[in-house]
């Protein structure tokens, strides 16, 4: 077994793997919903000099090595390119990753009152344990779009003196009945529903003896002071339930990060970090980072779309001429890392694991030859080749690292993008970092896999 990687570190590794874990938490913090994770990337990245591509085919110049440009698609996906020596046909070193996650989603028609409670309809989104969303604090986050093309940003329950929202749950007094159901069945999809508010809009308000629903109306003021919102304004507007509070370091040698969202944004922020700390090599460099993992990649935002080609060919177009050959080529020729987590060995839960084939903390990115469920059904099953030439990157450079897979052969298992990259004939191999609790509220990683992950990403990139 791989040693544990902490005991490796001298002073100089311990304070950058201190820095990046920092920086790490607060684009947790900032980026708790897809959208927000391209608005980080995209201040990060004009930082380090990256440009619009929109500008950039404006001006109809070629790129130069060196060069840096960024796209974005429905500000909930984004690509950066760094232009290497070689041609972009020759193909790329893509560093690949998803930034939406389990969550709760507001319904499009959600406010309503129940006996003076008002609430929010919800729907979940992606793989979730039900019951572990109620009774504790959450946070709404989103937008609101408006017909005269305004959109209004929201995020309420993060800041102190914010309110936080909340899930009820029955009370284990009156349970009995509840505690004998499946898991699955403990909580119920129509009962995530957000308790909002409590409080009557009053005489004092303008409200009308006879009207009902008085806490509702209460609520609909307070939108329409604090945002400009209506209860029309509900039909175009995409509001996420998220836990509340901010990313802390887990254990009492702080050396875990306890947070939301870990799955995947561990894997996208250290992919971004890599990209905007690599400014030249051989080969161009590409970050994306995508949307709708967590229910099949599918749609404009998810890896499915055509989006990443488009993009491609666009800039192909710009620096080596129109040609749909060049396009095909510049990605069957690429190679990419499909970074998504991996399930860390949980000693609580050891039936679920197949201990010599695990992730482990401590031991470094990991590399998932092949993901799927049972049968490697949905895999991406990466060659031997690939596999030899990544070990290779990843000595070199100093990278601790290891291999595994998802749990036991029949227990279950997981999908990733990786199938649809290689759909182009690209060399593509799973990888990412070892988290506990995959798919909770809060999900605990190791800082040392998270500065492991940026140092293989980075050499990733410069092979």
């Amino acid at each position: 077994m791989e040693k544990n990687v902490w005991n490796s570190y001298g002073e100089a590794e311990l304070n950058e793997l201190q820095e990046i874990n920092e920086k790490y938490k607060i684009c947790l913090d900032n980026g708790k919903t897809e959208r927000e994770c391209v608005k980080v990337a995209v201040e990060m990245a004009k930082e380090a000099g990256y440009r619009d591509v929109k500008d950039v085919l404006k001006e109809g110049k070629p790129l130069a090595a060196g060069d840096k440009v960024y796209a974005v698609c429905m500000e909930k996906m984004i690509a950066l390119f760094r232009m290497g020596e070689e041609p972009l046909s020759a193909g790329m070193n893509i560093l690949g990753a998803h930034i939406d996650s389990p969550r709760i989603d507001v319904k499009q028609n959600p406010l309503y009152e129940n006996e003076g409670l008002a609430y929010l309809d919800t729907h979940y989104y992606g793989g979730i344990k039900k019951y572990q969303w109620v009774a504790q604090p959450l946070a709404l986050h989103g937008v609101v779009a408006k017909k005269d093309g305004t959109v209004e940003e929201i995020a309420i329950g993060e800041k102190e003196s914010d309110p936080v929202f909340v899930i009820t749950d029955l009370l284990v007094h009156l349970a009995a009945e509840q505690m004998e159901k499946k898991a699955s069945k403990v909580i119920e999809g129509e009962k995530l529903d957000l308790v909002i508010g409590n409080r009557p809009l009053g005489e004092a308000d303008g409200l009308e003896e006879e009207e009902k629903e008085a806490v509702k109306a209460n609520i609909l003021k307070l939108l329409s002071e604090c945002c400009g919102i209506s209860e029309e304004d509900f039909t175009s507007a995409e509001l996420e339930i998220v836990p509340a509070g901010k990313a802390r370091d887990c254990g009492l040698d702080r050396s875990m990060v306890l947070a939301y969202g870990q799955d995947d944004r561990v894997c996208a922020f250290t992919s971004l970090f890599a990209m905007l700390d690599v400014t030249e090599a051989k080969r161009t460099g590409c970050c994306l980072l995508v949307d709708k993992e967590e229910i099949g990649s599918v749609g404009a935002t998810g890896m499915q779309s055509r989006f990443f080609e488009n993009v491609v060919a666009e800039l192909i177009a710009l620096n080596e001429g129109e040609s749909d050959l060049k396009v095909r080529r510049a990605l069957a020729n690429s190679m990419m890392l499909s970074s998504d987590v991996s399930a860390a060995y949980d000693p609580m839960y050891a039936e679920a694991f197949e201990k010599r084939s695990s992730a482990f903390f401590t031991k470094g990115l990991s590399f998932n030859k092949f993901t799927g469920s049972r049968g490697k059904n949905g895999s991406n099953d990466a060659n031997a080749e690939y596999l030899a030439e990544i070990r290779k990157i990843m000595d070199d450079a100093g990278v601790a690292y290891q291999f595994a897979e998802l749990g036991k052969v029949d227990v279950g298992g997981g999908g990733t993008i990786a199938y649809i990259m290689a759909n182009y004939g690209m060399k593509v191999i799973d990888s990412g970092v070892a988290v506990l609790s995959m798919h909770a509220p809060y999900e605990v990683s190791s800082k040392a896999d998270v500065y492991e992950a940026v140092k293989g990403y980075r050499a990733f990139l410069r092979a």
